[in-house]
């Protein structure tokens, strides 16, 4: 079992810069890809971007790409997301989830893990 903690979030004005953080336990992070997903007020969660078990391979939503940044350590156990030039369309609550087994999917059900999700708003 994995449990994931987000951290990172918090206000950031259009055009700055923002990193968010996931910390996972267990000692099998590495065999799981991850991936980062968010929801805004009154709607579905949409996925943001994924990355393979073992960091090689990468997937962004066409919204964040050229923008946002997925990375692992998993000699640390951590997943980050690198916003950079957010817009306030970015701002949702953002979860990290992690899917065993699995190639990077932009698929919520393919996970089997998430976090409780860290709040980004975005000022303009």
């Amino acid at each position: 079992q994995v449990q994931l903690v987000e951290s990172g979030g918090g206000l950031v004005q259009a055009g700055g810069s923002l990193r968010l953080s996931c910390a996972a336990s267990g000692r099998t992070f590495s065999k799981y890809s991850m991936g980062w997903f968010r929801q805004a007020p009154g709607k579905e969660r949409e996925f943001v971007a994924a990355i393979s078990w073992s960091g090689y391979t990468t997937y962004y939503a066409d919204s964040v790409k050229g923008r946002f940044t997925i990375s692992r350590d998993n000699d640390k156990n951590t997943l980050s997301l690198q916003i950079n030039s957010p817009k306030p369309e970015d701002t949702a609550v953002y979860y990290c989830a992690a899917a065993r087994d699995q190639s990077p999917t932009g698929w919520a059900l393919d996970y089997d893990y998430w976090g409780q999700g860290t709040q980004v708003t975005v000022s303009s």
